[in-house]
């Protein structure tokens, strides 16, 4: 049984991609095929699958989605046969898939990573009226789908009157508690992983450094990174602040399980942000990292269940939340950690995705 996955990025750090491709390969039933392009270079990489990038020519977003589209379509027709499952990975790769789908007349899979039409990019924009009227002409007629985060299901649910999708959630693998509490960081290390873009919180965060005694590293990249660059400069914060550039997930898991406390502190704008789970979050779970977050439905559960670290309501306390956590020590919270680390891993969802696709391949071949 053929899998082709698609994806609209160049797949070197797409960890859920990679993760959802690993474990159906892994199944011993799929062979996988993995699509991605270009956008934001050609890194090398291997995978035990086989894996192709097309080759886009347009240097501007917008561009880049329409030709994308059109070669995608071509690819999968090219690739796809009646023994093949299509796993489709968010909005902009959604419309070759359902095309193909229902030409050839073979299953498709939505994986939604977040609710595309609802992020701050696209808010206000006359795009948001293309791509929103392009997700209310498909998503009605999807039959098999999953999304990142339970209140992402059930926006799902409530907008197209669908089948609640299945949630899998996008978790590390579980890993071992490899902290040493007699090694205190001097100074102490906030950590913020993730995209640098606007509405995450960065621009309040930055500021708030002249009060806290710690240092800022900003593992990341992204279109506001010059811009905070330069904030930083002019409150003349460059000895506390660090930006460390977009590194490779297994350099990143190093320099997270340093951290004294990970943040992820994005701003409501937007019901994608506001509904999200962020990756990050059980990132820092995983390293065993205490954390500060937003007040968000999917985010509080985290702090509420296990009181792995604070949660801000608005940005005026978050150098307050943010030294509570430091004060207290990651050893404070190693047994919360712990305990939501089990919870909080991808050997829990795995087995939602082996079970979804069992069940399209039993309806369908």
């Amino acid at each position: 049984m053929k899998v082709i996955v698609s994806v609209f990025n160049n797949l070197l750090t797409d960890q859920r991609v990679e993760k959802v491709c690993k474990t159906l390969s892994e199944d011993g039933v799929y062979n996988i095929e993995l699509i991605g392009n270009n956008w934001g270079g050609l890194p090398e990489m291997t995978r035990s699958y086989p894996v192709s990038r097309l080759i886009l020519k347009s240097k501007i977003l917008r561009y880049a989605y329409v030709e994308f589209q059109w070669k995608l379509y071509r690819k999968l027709l090219e690739t796809a046969d009646r023994n093949t499952i299509l796993l489709s990975n968010d909005l902009d790769t959604l419309l070759p898939n359902y095309l193909v789908s229902r030409k050839l007349k073979i299953p498709l899979v939505f994986d939604s990573h977040e609710i595309f039409t609802e992020m701050p990019s696209l808010t206000g924009r006359f795009t948001q009226k293309i791509w929103r009227s392009l997700e209310s002409f498909i998503v009605p007629k999807i039959q098999y789908m999953m999304t990142a985060s339970e209140s992402y299901a059930d926006w799902f649910h409530k907008t197209y009157e669908i089948p609640r999708p299945v949630v899998v959630q996008n978790f590390p693998l579980k890993m071992a508690n490899t902290q040493d509490y007699n090694q205190l960081n001097s100074p102490k290390i906030i950590l913020y992983q993730g995209v640098i873009n606007p509405y995450r919180g960065l621009d309040k965060l930055i500021p708030a450094m002249a009060d806290i005694e710690a240092e800022l590293w900003i593992a990341g990249d992204g279109p506001r990174k010059i811009e905070y660059q330069e904030l930083t400069k002019s409150l003349k914060l460059e000895n506390k602040i660090r930006f460390l550039g977009k590194l490779v997930p297994s350099k990143l898991r190093e320099i997270t399980q340093t951290a004294d406390v990970g943040l992820s502190i994005e701003e409501n704008h937007g019901l994608s942000y506001y509904f999200s789970m962020p990756n990050k979050i059980s990132d820092y779970v995983q390293a065993r990292i205490p954390v500060v977050v937003s007040d968000f439905p999917e985010m509080r559960k985290v702090v509420d269940e296990f009181q792995v670290g604070k949660k801000i309501a608005n940005y005026t306390e978050l150098g307050k939340k943010i030294n509570t956590v430091l004060q207290n020590g990651k050893q404070f919270y190693e047994n919360s950690l712990n305990s939501a680390a089990d919870k909080y891993c991808w050997e829990k969802e795995e087995p939602k995705i082996t079970a979804l696709f069992e069940k399209v391949k039993a309806e369908n071949f």
